[in-house]
C-alpha cells in the first residue's frame, strides 16, 4: 500500500550512548510513524555520565546536508538541538529562512544533563536572534529558560511568567519545561505571543536518572507537528509520549535511559 508519510528533520548533535541528539530524535521519528532525516552539527564523544569530547561540523557541510534533505524531501516539521557554535546556527538560520514554510521546533540545547557545556556563550546570542524568530515553538528547560531571562526560576509561577516573558519578547511561543522543579507533578508552560498559556501536568516519576528528555520531548513535538497536529495537541501528545519514556525506562548498567521502543 502506497500512502503518504509525514518527513521530519533533525538538525542536532550525534549521541553515541543513543538516548540523547539526533538518535533518539530518529527513535522518537520512528514511533510515531515519519520518516526521519538528519543534519548532524557535532560529534560527541559521551555516556549518561559524562561529556568527553566535542567536534563540530564544519557550517558548510551542515547546511549541505539541510539542502539535500530538502533537495530530496517535501519536509513538513524540522527541529533543532545541539548547534554548538555561531556560525553553524548562522548557516542553519539561513537555510531555514529559505523554507519558512516547515514548521520549526526550536530546543535551545545549552547544557547536558550531566553539566557540560554544550553551546558557547556567543552562539547563546546568535541562537536567539537568528533562529528564536523562526520558531513555531521553541523549548527551553527551566535552567536554558533561566539564561535567557536573566534569573533563577524556582517556582510553577516563575516559570509560568518566564514563558510569557519569552514568547512576548521574541514574538513565537515559547514551552518552558519545569521537571526540575522538584515537584510531585511536573509542569510545562506553553505561552503564546499574544498572552495566552497552558499548562501540561504529569505525575513526577522519581528515581530514574533520564538523559535525552529534552531532545525527545522536542523531537515528539516536531513529528506531531508534521502529522498536522496544533502546537497544543502536538505538545499534549508529546507530553504523554516522554511520561512513558521515562515511566518504562531501561536499566542498562549503572543508567536508566528512557525506553523510546515502548513509549
Amino acid at each position: 500500500m502506497n500512502r503518504k508519510v509525514p518527513v521530519t528533520l533533525t538538525i542536532a548533535g550525534s549521541d553515541n550512548s543513543g538516548g540523547a541528539g539526533i538518535q533518539a530524535d530518529l527513535k522518537t521519528f520512528t514511533r510515531y510513524g515519519v520518516y526521519g532525516t538528519s543534519a548532524v552539527t557535532c560529534l560527541v564523544a559521551e555516556h549518561p555520565g559524562r561529556v568527553s569530547r566535542i567536534t563540530a561540523v564544519e557550517p558548510s557541510m551542515v547546511a549541505e546536508q539541510i539542502r539535500l534533505v530538502f533537495e530530496a524531501f517535501p519536509v513538513q516539521a524540522a527541529k533543532t538541538g545541539m548547534l554548538f557554535s555561531a556560525s553553524i546556527i548562522r548557516s542553519v538560520a539561513k537555510e531555514m529562512r529559505r523554507r519558512r514554510k516547515t514548521k520549526l521546533v526550536v530546543d535551545p540545547v545549552m547544557v547536558a544533563t550531566s553539566g557540560a557545556a554544550l553551546l558557547k556563550p556567543d552562539a547563546e546570542r546568535a541562537l536567539a536572534r537568528e533562529l528564536f524568530p523562526l520558531a513555531a515553538v521553541v523549548t527551553p528547560n527551566l535552567d536554558e529558560a533561566a539564561r535567557l531571562v536573566g534569573r533563577k526560576l524556582r517556582t510553577p509561577a516563575e516559570a509560568k511568567e518566564a514563558a510569557q516573558e519569552l514568547a512576548r519578547r521574541w514574538k513565537v511561543p515559547f514551552l518552558v519545561k519545569g521537571g526540575h522543579l522538584g515537584l510531585d507533578q511536573a509542569q510545562d508552560f506553553l505561552a503564546w505571543p499574544n498572552g495566552k498559556t497552558r499548562i501540561f501536568s504529569s505525575r513526577r516519576i522519581r528515581g530514574v536518572e533520564t538523559h535525552g528528555t529534552g531532545c525527545t520531548y522536542s523531537a515528539a513535538i516536531c513529528a506531531g507537528l508534521a502529522r498536522g497536529l496544533s502546537l497544543e495537541s502536538a505538545v499534549s501528545k508529546a507530553k504523554a509520549f516522554i511520561g512513558r519514556a521515562i515511566q518504562r525506562h531501561l536499566r542498562l548498567g549503572p543508567y536508566t535511559p528512557l525506553n523510546h521502543l515502548r513509549a
